[in-house]
């Protein structure tokens, strides 16, 4: 196979990677935690767009452009998370602590977070599961496309599901933008 095609395959592989897990982890934030209630109380509605603004549902769709950060981000560490013994969990503990314990920023649940900011410490972590639901699924679908990555299915399946991850973001936009 040649470099080039090799390469397109590696960030495909972890923008679909990026996108379903994203979508799945905020789906449950969604029902499971209840985003849409926690949104509109007072510590995190100065944070947060309440769940009906049209970026929320665009956001989906819009995890692309996050997905080629990422890929980029890990592909001159590739051999290191996909062919050294760990390498996935590695990876999992990467991004568990520069995405979510110690980001530049004092973003809630990280370490300046709970240092710098006045979100009371129960808001703080609420963010947890939703992340580490994440990390999981972003680790174990990237695991299984590699592991399973010559099967007619891991090359159809991603790409209906980032179109229909596309497409129901959109929608809820055009939705609660009044188009629809």
């Amino acid at each position: 196979m040649n470099r080039k095609k090799e390469k397109a395959e590696f960030v495909w592989k972890i923008v679909y990677t990026h996108v379903i897990a994203y979508f799945i982890a905020g789906l449950f934030g969604m029902f499971v935690m209840n985003y849409k209630e926690l949104y509109l109380t007072e510590s995190l509605s100065l944070l947060m767009k309440p769940t009906t603004d049209p970026m929320v549902p665009l956001g989906p769709a819009l995890q692309i452009l996050r997905g080629l950060l990422i890929a980029a981000a890990i592909y001159p560490l590739r051999t290191v998370f996909f062919e050294e013994k760990g390498g996935y969990g590695k990876l999992g503990l990467i991004i568990l602590v520069f995405s979510l314990l110690s980001t530049i920023g004092p973003t809630p649940g990280s370490v300046d977070g709970y240092i710098y900011t006045t979100m009371p410490v129960a808001y703080q972590a609420l963010g947890y599961p939703e992340s580490i639901l994440y990390i999981l699924l972003f680790v174990g679908i990237l695991k299984l496309s590699n592991r399973y990555a010559q099967k007619k299915i891991i090359r159809v399946v991603p790409v209906i599901l980032v179109l229909l991850i596309m497409v129901f973001g959109v929608m809820g936009a055009m939705t609660y933008a009044g188009f629809i």
